[in-house]
């Protein structure tokens, strides 16, 4: 697991106010939406929103990948880091 990975759950957790959830609960490979950590397309809307602060990223939710970026916690680092931004 890489520490952006790490970062990124903690950032997940945080953001959704996910309770009762901690980083190590979450598998970086996991589906994190319906099936795996379970969110929704509210939690999707929250959490593009809160990294496109953050991590300065541009989410085109018009762009057929964007599902593959959100898939895992490992898709989002990947993003972020192919986005070329320093993190």
């Amino acid at each position: 697991m890489t520490s952006l990975e790490t970062e990124l759950k903690a950032f997940i957790i945080e953001t959704l106010n996910l309770e009762d959830v901690d980083v190590n609960d979450i598998d970086s490979e996991e589906a994190l939406f319906v099936d795996g950590l379970g969110l929704d397309s509210i939690d999707a809307l929250e959490l593009g929103v809160a990294l496109q602060k953050k991590y300065d990223v541009r989410i085109d939710a018009k762009d057929e990948n964007v599902k593959t970026h959100f898939a895992s916690v490992r898709n989002l680092a990947n993003f972020i880091q192919a986005s070329g931004k320093q993190v």
